[in-house]
């Protein structure tokens, strides 16, 4: 799951928590909201997780190299 995912889950649960006033049922809507909300906020931390030991894993691998310039060449 990625962050847009997660933000995307976050805001249907959102929209079904608070905005949605219909009634199902056997489903509670609010509860469902509530548990999407949990799932992307848990997707996001993930997301954002695996994202910052992608960049430490890039600045470990960069190489620099100096090289002696002759002012005399």
């Amino acid at each position: 799951m990625g962050i847009g995912t997660s933000i995307l889950l976050i805001a249907i649960g959102a929209i079904l928590k608070f905005a949605v006033t219909a009634s199902v049922s056997g489903i509670e809507l609010a509860t469902v909201g509530v548990i999407l909300m949990v799932v992307g906020g848990i997707g996001l931390l993930i997301s954002l997780f695996m994202y910052a030991r992608a960049t430490d894993r890039r600045r470990e691998a960069t190489v620099v190299r100096d090289r002696r310039v002759d002012p005399y060449a």
